[in-house]
């Protein structure tokens, strides 16, 4: 890939081309994926957005998704 395409309008093609219904939050997902970099470690930010994606599939709202990841690393933390 080039660099000249935004993600903005990447992930919106990808959406289409996959058949989605909605275009993806990429904003959220991208916090998403630092969230889990920094409170994990760096690969486990394409497998949390990955799991994510399952999650959203399966009626849970991303927001919902976002505050169990941030629960989790909390609860680590302590």
């Amino acid at each position: 890939m080039s660099g000249s395409r935004d993600v903005e309008s990447w992930s919106r093609e990808l959406a289409e081309a996959l058949g989605l219904d909605s275009e993806p939050d990429v904003a959220a997902v991208l916090d998403l994926a630092r969230i889990a970099a920094h409170g994990v470690a760096r690969p486990a930010a394409p497998l949390t957005t990955f799991l994510a994606g399952y999650a959203v599939a399966r009626g849970i709202p991303l927001d919902a998704v976002v505050a169990e990841v941030e629960r989790r690393l909390r609860q680590e933390q302590t």
